[in-house]
């Protein structure tokens, strides 16, 4: 039997429990999936994690109350125990005429990249294979690469499955490999720590020694950093910065953030934001992207949603439940971080559209400025006014050229401020997790330095 077999067959034996209630809509959702953790350390497996995670969940409707509940096990016991649980919530709860629950789609995105068939049929020597061959590349990058930290492999190969009441049934397959390793370098009583990784959906797609240079070269870039006196210059934010920035605006996109008076977005459709040369979209269906699929935790189709174009503000980002409040449509967007809770708003691959600037070309107009390659503290950003203050580290610019690495920095700000300041955009694309970006120039910049 397959894996999609079995969760219908498992819905099935829910549905007919829920049928001997008396309750006025309902959705049942299973995850099933077989994860791999490896790593190695100094030549040798460290820790090797096999997991094989299930999980069903329910939403019941029952008048104007939604409840929820889940169960790790199709014990009859414990799924009884769920869908009482799941009633139980709907009638305790205050009455809300917005809750829905969503109707089949016509039909669903094909992404045929988002499985690869040839993971799971892969031998587990292969895949440890490939942590120690990353361990040996980050060590071969650099004499000075002293140590490296975690070395790491890990994938899932998943299964989903959203039936509810309206006669939506919306199945996914798909699978996800990444690597990461985090090395330290050290010269002349100096050390600094370099991490990259890479992720994608198939286990041919990720480039180890690309991986391992990046690692290497980070560690061993900033030995011998030295501070700066503090100026207002130009600065270039690299794409992992970038994609940080934007991380702190992602919540301020979401409809129920805008309703509740918490973004700093709110009631701005069709003003310029950004920059012109800023644009920013939410695809769920961007292939590689971690949050890609055919459909969101409800099962409604996923699709590719302008946000900024051209530094104008588009719209935002919509579930069933908003849509419905708010009078718009869904975007595909209600995410379920895992079975053990309801689906909510969130975005899938949020990010800033790339440029044509290359490396040298961001750079290279610099006469005195800063390249920021590392942000500290981003998390203390606040997302409502858009401020934040963060320690950075990075390069000191003269004359279009890297001078030397530079440390202990101190950036203070606001982001829509310094997102109408970008004047160049970079080509180098990256998404850090679900939200990337390019790298961004930004016109001038308080930089606080000793």
């Amino acid at each position: 039997m397959t894996h999609e077999m079995e969760l219908a067959r498992h819905a099935e034996t829910v549905e007919r429990l829920i049928g001997a209630r008396r309750i006025d809509g309902w959705e049942i959702a299973l995850y099933g999936a077989r994860d791999l953790a490896i790593e190695v350390k100094e030549g040798k497996v460290d820790a090797f994690r096999c997991a094989e995670p299930f999980g069903v969940a329910v939403r019941l409707l029952d008048g104007e109350g939604l409840g929820f509940s889940f169960s790790t096990t199709m014990d009859p016991v414990a799924l009884e125990r769920m869908v009482d649980a799941a009633l139980v919530a709907a009638r305790m709860q205050s009455p809300d005429s917005w809750y829905t629950l969503p109707g089949p789609a016509a039909s669903y995105p094909e992404l045929p990249w988002l499985y690869d068939p040839a993971l799971p049929a892969l031998d587990e020597e292969a895949k440890i294979g490939r942590a120690l061959e990353l361990e040996r590349l980050v060590r071969a990058y650099d004499p000075r690469v002293k140590r490296v930290r975690k070395c790491a492999y890990g994938e899932s190969v998943y299964h989903t499955l959203v039936r509810n009441s309206h006669g939506l049934n919306a199945a996914t397959m798909g699978s996800y490999n990444s690597c990461s390793v985090s090395a330290v370098a050290e010269a002349d009583g100096d050390a600094q720590t370099g991490w990259d990784f890479a992720f994608a959906p198939s286990f041919a797609a990720i480039d180890l020694e690309k991986v391992a240079a990046g690692a290497g070269r980070k560690a061993t870039a900033l030995l011998g950093a030295r501070s700066m006196p503090t100026m207002r210059c130009q600065v270039v934010l690299d794409n992992r910065v970038a994609a940080d920035l934007l991380d702190v605006l992602a919540t301020s996109f979401l409809a129920e953030s805008v309703h509740k008076g918490k973004s700093l977005l709110a009631g701005r459709v069709g003003e310029g934001i950004f920059s012109e040369l800023v644009s920013v979209r939410d695809n769920g269906l961007l292939e590689g992207g971690v949050g890609s699929a055919p459909c969101d935790g409800e099962g409604v189709p996923q699709q590719d949603t302008p946000l900024v174009t051209a530094g104008v503000l588009q719209g935002y980002l919509y579930d069933s439940y908003w849509a419905k409040r708010l009078g718009a449509a869904s975007t595909g967007n209600a995410q379920r971080g895992a079975i053990k809770s309801p689906p909510r708003l969130g975005a899938n691959n949020l990010f800033i559209e790339p440029g044509t600037a290359d490396a040298g070309a961001l750079i290279g107009g610099v006469a005195k400025g800063v390249l920021i390659t590392d942000v500290m503290g981003m998390h203390t950003a606040n997302p409502i006014t858009g401020d934040f203050s963060v320690g950075a580290s990075g390069f000191y610019l003269e004359g279009g050229e890297l001078r030397h690495p530079v440390k202990g920095l101190a950036l203070a700000g606001n982001l829509l401020e310094l997102f109408r300041k970008v004047d160049m955009v970079g080509s180098d694309l990256r998404f850090f997790g679900s939200t990337g970006a390019p790298s961004l120039r930004i016109a001038e910049l308080d930089i606080s330095g000793t």
